[in-house]
């Protein structure tokens, strides 16, 4: 059984991003992305006893985590930390992870968080040797769900109606790559122009 090692966290370089490990100091600007109203919309309220302490200590300890890979999304225009990627949920016997992210207002709209979410699919199959990577999201989350379109992840089933969010009913999205698929796709010419978009 393949044991993946979440300890490594890596610096993963791309033409408009740097992935790179947290540190306490990114605790302020996670802390307001948190806190904008698109992130809430599409994650859920953060817990009532978050607090900005809380989330200090969080960030901190994010680079001595041995079960889960946390990287900030760092713009290499601007130099400025928009966002995050996680791969975690490790499965050793489906060999998957689950994946999820978020981009704060700074980081949209251009590209970042394709290839952010590239980056690190990629360092899942290539390097960490994972078969699976999995996430969800809720159903009237267009933007997110064209960017996984776009890096590969396919729609895997849909739970009608599962959540109530300011009193409507949305879907809640199960989409899926498989190494196999990752792999197919980095072959073709168009995954290559893709990539370097």
């Amino acid at each position: 059984m393949l044991c993946v090692d979440f300890s490594v966290k890596p610096l993963l370089c791309g033409p408009k991003t740097v992935l790179r490990p947290f540190t306490e100091a990114d605790a302020d600007t996670m802390w307001e992305i948190i806190g904008d109203p698109e992130v809430i919309r599409f994650t859920g309220p953060p817990n009532s006893d978050l607090t900005a302490e809380r989330v200090r200590s969080w960030y901190a300890s994010r680079s001595a985590q041995p079960d889960r890979l946390d990287l900030a999304v760092i713009d290499r225009a601007t130099g400025e930390l928009v966002g995050e990627v996680v791969l975690h949920e490790w499965d050793p016997d489906a060999r998957g992870c689950t994946f999820r992210t978020l981009i704060g207002p700074r980081g949209r709209d251009r590209g970042l968080g394709t290839e952010a979410t590239r980056l690190i699919v990629d360092h899942g199959f290539e390097q960490l040797g994972l078969h699976r990577v999995q996430l969800e999201l809720y159903g009237d989350n267009g933007r997110a769900r064209r960017v996984y379109e776009k890096v590969g992840f396919v729609v895997e089933g849909v739970r009608r109606e599962a959540a109530l969010r300011d009193g409507v009913w949305v879907d809640e999205v199960l989409m899926a790559i498989l190494d196999r698929e990752w792999t197919a796709a980095q072959a073709t010419p168009a995954a290559s122009a893709a990539a370097a978009r």
